[in-house]
């Protein structure tokens, strides 16, 4: 799941580029300022993290690192794996004050709505000297963050150049090619894409579908566009972008082919399915590389492997990490998310897990990149070149609802029979809902 404000005056959208080189409440987290009291019985000060999906920093060491480099600092990690029920836990306890953690993370689809309506609940970074790290961050990263008046509320964990995540054994047992070159010319069009699925479903493996779910189609096409539910004043174009329209046909002919697998992202039947061999490919973020290890397990190394895109470069995702101003260890916690996102912490993340760096130094350091469990691809070129390439987009307020909403009714299309008509009828009073 990169990123630069769109230069309007009232800033009403914000402009992600791709980088040009891209709940679970916490009951024992109260508010307050830090005074660097012990926050557990051994003396310690405990700093609590709450994100979403999989950051990856303690499967990569980095927390241990971290703590081991600050023997006075214990991290508690909680975690939601649906964005969505994070995001509504977390809005939630920023009405109520209570129960948030030290730090919390936020999807660069909501770094408006952070920004532009809910700047008095989070911590400006400034106070801490974050000004002095603007240097270290694409100017498309920085400014996504950043209030109108110059607040800093969030530092840029990654970014998410996009790329085709496949099984090649299953593609093997299928009669299809391999090779991620080959492929990747095959599947040079999202047409061709979905020409080699038709093929694929014909000699597929017992209870295996070409992809994932067509909510993932559409949500990895519309991050190839520039403008995609907002334009740069703001307004809510989605209804009438013929980007949308496009990659909404395309994912609604998938399912009528009958390529999908019918999974919701996210949940326990789509966790399953990457070491059962339930789906061939799946659009994948750099982000997802991690996610993909963590589901398919060690049985999974050696069978997957990664090839460019169809139709070009995009992103997806992304994401910051913050401080509320209800936080116990407000400085300690910035000290954290300062070492975090360093490019050097960036880089070894993007080896071990594949959360591509939104530090720009980190980005040199990762070039020469290879993945063993993803066949040993070239994940540094594959997507360092997406991420130069990927349009700059333009988020508004609610753009990362506008898209669930979106998602959500295509679920209905591929798992209920819903006619694609009917679908987006009920997606644009879903969006009405949640916009206002």
């Amino acid at each position: 799941m990169p990123i630069a404000r769109a230069a309007t005056a009232r800033r009403a959208a914000v402009r992600l580029g791709a980088v040009a080189l891209s709940g679970v409440l916490l009951a024992a987290c109260g508010s307050g300022d830090s005074d660097g009291t012990s926050g557990s019985e051994d003396g310690k000060t405990t700093i609590t993290v709450d994100l979403f999906g999989s950051f990856g920093y303690k499967e990569a060491g980095l927390y241990a690192e971290y703590e081991k480099l600050h023997p006075d600092v214990t991290i508690k990690q909680t975690d939601t794996e649906d964005e969505q029920d994070y995001w509504k836990s977390l809005q939630t306890r920023l009405a109520g004050g209570g129960g948030l953690a030290d730090v919390q993370a936020v999807e660069v689809g909501r770094i408006a709505s952070v920004t532009q309506q809910q700047a008095d609940k989070f911590e400006d970074l400034r106070k801490y000297g974050a000004d002095t790290l603007k240097g270290q961050f694409a100017e498309a990263k920085w400014s996504a963050a950043t209030t109108e008046d110059g607040g800093v509320l969030g530092l840029g964990t990654d970014v998410g150049p996009e790329a085709m995540c496949y099984r090649a054994d299953l593609l093997k047992q299928a009669g299809l090619p391999t090779d991620r070159a080959e492929l990747a010319k095959k599947w040079a069009t999202w047409e061709g894409y979905l020409a080699l699925g038709k093929q694929y479903k014909a000699k597929a493996p017992a209870k295996s579908a070409w992809l994932d779910s067509v909510g993932s189609l559409f949500t990895i096409m519309i991050g190839q566009e520039e403008e995609r539910y907002y334009d740069a004043s703001g307004k809510l174009i989605y209804e009438d972008n013929p980007a949308v329209k496009a990659a909404w046909d395309t994912a609604t002919e998938a399912a009528a082919a009958g390529l999908s697998a019918k999974l919701d992202q996210w949940s326990p039947h789509w966790n399953q399915a990457f070491a059962a061999g339930s789906f061939a490919t799946i659009p994948c973020p750099a982000w997802m590389l991690g996610y993909i290890k963590g589901q398919a397990g060690e049985a999974g190394k050696g069978k997957w492997d990664i090839a460019k895109l169809p139709g070009g470069a995009g992103n997806w995702g992304g994401s910051y990490l913050s401080v509320p101003r209800a936080a116990k260890h407000k400085k300690e916690a910035y000290e954290l998310i300062q070492w975090l996102t360093a490019p050097e912490q960036q880089a070894k993340l993007f080896r071990a897990q594949g959360n591509f760096p939104s530090s720009t130094g980190a980005i040199a350091k990762i070039a020469d990149a290879k993945d063993p469990y993803f066949s040993n691809a070239p994940i540094g070129r594959i997507f360092g070149d997406a991420a130069k390439a990927a349009p700059v987009q333009v988020l508004g307020i609610h753009d990362k609802s506008v898209a669930d909403q979106i998602t959500n009714a295509l679920s209905e299309v591929e798992r209920k029979g819903t006619s694609p008509a009917e679908a987006w009828s009920n997606a644009k009073k879903g969006v009405a809902n949640v916009t206002g």
